[in-house]
């Protein structure tokens, strides 16, 4: 499911793990009215099994490889015939990603937002989200949940309300161990992107930690990194990402 807003070039936005459109806009994070008001049309699309999208059991289904087909399905739905700009935030930048190297043609630009921890320290991210999944097969999310206790926060994000995971309790032990089996792609394979990238990120975020956004903008071959310190400066996301997506339109091809 998907939320088709503005005309003009398309734009085509991937949220994050355990959201969905619903739950961002009461996170009132991210704004998106300067992307529609620099006149682009914007697709905000729920994720598999996430909000309003169904899903299956299928832990392979949840993996950045099989959510990037996902999108690249959705490109074909929307009839996008040329290449598109993609924004994508911590799942949906994994998502963007894998997309983009298996389909370079299709994308015009990337916004990768909140790129999550990658290679090196990926795989504490990865046995913990194993140990979630088996917790909740044998206990339930509520006592999973309660027994996280209070997860460090980003003070750039202290006061953003926290929502429960949108998957369905049957579902979100195969979402947890699908994005435990993920990583982000190799970076020798992200040096042969073209298309230009815009990184934005904030700091004190073991999940999406500064690190890998660093990585990313040193393998992209034309990136730009920005980083947020404050609320007020994340405010300023929208602005930046609409000017980013309506500069110069890049050339593909030599």
């Amino acid at each position: 499911m998907y939320d088709d807003a503005g005309t003009g070039p398309l734009a085509v936005y991937a949220h994050g793990g355990f959201v969905s459109q619903a739950v961002e806009r009461r996170m009132d994070l991210f704004d998106w009215a300067p992307v529609l008001r620099a006149g682009r049309r914007l697709v905000r699309y729920d994720a598999r099994a996430h909000g309003r999208s169904t899903g299956r059991p299928v832990d392979e289904d949840y993996t950045y490889a099989s959510l990037a087909d996902d999108l690249l399905s959705l490109l074909d739905h929307l009839g996008a015939a040329e290449p598109v700009d993609a924004i994508g935030a911590s799942m949906g930048c994994g998502t963007c990603l894998h997309a983009a190297v298996r389909a370079p043609d299709r994308f015009s630009r990337l916004v990768l937002l909140l790129p999550p921890t990658a290679w090196a320290t990926r795989e504490g991210y990865a046995r913990a989200n194993r140990a979630a999944a088996d917790t909740i097969e044998r206990e339930g999310a509520g006592d999973w949940l309660a027994a996280r206790g209070a997860p460090h926060r980003p003070v750039v994000v202290a006061d953003v309300p926290e929502f429960p995971p949108t998957p369905p309790e049957p579902i979100l032990p195969s979402v947890l161990r699908g994005l435990a089996r993920s990583d982000l792609p190799p970076p020798a394979t992200l040096a042969t992107l073209g298309c230009p990238a815009l990184i934005l990120t904030w700091v004190d975020d073991p999940g999406h930690p500064v690190s890998t956004a660093a990585a990313l903008a040193d393998c992209l071959p034309e990136a730009e990194l920005h980083l947020s310190r404050t609320r007020a400066d994340v405010r300023t996301w929208g602005l930046r990402i609409a000017d980013f997506v309506t500069g110069p339109r890049p050339r593909h091809g030599p």
